[in-house]
């Protein structure tokens, strides 16, 4: 998969050459790269922003350095464009399996009180993470294209498997429990130890539905339980109620 990102501050993504996505560019599996979007500013002093006509606190990023680095990067990547924004669709993971799919994708990071209207024009899709403010787009970004490339097949080995995680099937994630059998007086769960495959399995989907809907209802509110989930939920009502 091929990323270009639009930003600011280019040294922000260095991240993404670390780690398991580090090992994923390096063997040309992914290819993230970022430009500096003052370099296609046509302002001498390299000014990439400016006061808001009508008044108002705030600069806004102006349309002809966004537009002018979305057409330079087209050449080479034409892939959607994607704006980082208050009024885009929030971000989840069905949508990071969507664009996963995708085989070129180009982020545009915004900035101060956001873009100028004009520079829309540019850009085919706008995503949020959330109904909060943050400094600018690359904080959005980051995790975005995480998300993204690790669902890129080859990016995780088997033992960094996404089979089986949190949000995958519309679920938070089981309890997880590594070595020392017993820590500080507190045991692994029996079930997980037995070796008994079919039981480890019931248990731990049990206990994800259970942790979605403590933690998270509206999550649990959404999901379509199977006729094996409903009779694990009840199982566990009725020895709930039993100690009682």
């Amino acid at each position: 998969m091929k990323i270009d990102i639009l930003t600011l501050f280019p040294e922000m993504f260095d991240i993404f050459n670390h780690s398991i996505l580090g090992r994923a560019h390096e063997k040309h599996i992914i290819d993230v790269k970022a430009h500096n979007i003052r370099d296609y500013t046509l302002d001498k002093h390299k000014r990439v922003d400016d006061y808001s006509y009508g008044g108002g606190a705030g600069m806004v990023m102006a349309a002809q350095p966004i537009v002018d680095s979305i057409k330079a990067i087209k050449e080479n990547n034409k892939g959607k464009v994607i704006y980082l924004g208050p009024r885009g669709i929030i971000f989840n993971q069905a949508m990071a399996s969507e664009l996963a799919k995708e085989e070129e994708l180009i982020f545009l990071c915004g900035h101060y009180e956001g873009i100028d209207e004009r520079a829309y024009e540019a850009i085919d899709m706008e995503i949020s993470i959330g109904d909060f403010i943050l400094t600018g787009g690359e904080m959005a970004c980051i995790p975005i294209v995480d998300s993204i490339c690790r669902l890129c097949p080859g990016v995780l080995n088997k033992n960094e498997s996404f089979e089986i995680e949190s949000f995958s099937d519309g679920t938070l994630e089981y309890p997880q429990y590594t070595r020392p059998v017993e820590f500080r007086g507190k045991k692994v769960p029996e079930v997980l130890l037995s070796g008994h495959h079919e039981n480890i399995r019931k248990w731990r989907r049990l206990k994800s539905l259970i942790i979605t809907k403590e933690k998270r209802y509206d999550l649990f509110q959404k999901l379509t339980l199977s006729k094996e989930d409903l009779k694990l939920l009840k199982q566990y009502e009725n020895y709930a109620e039993e100690d009682k």
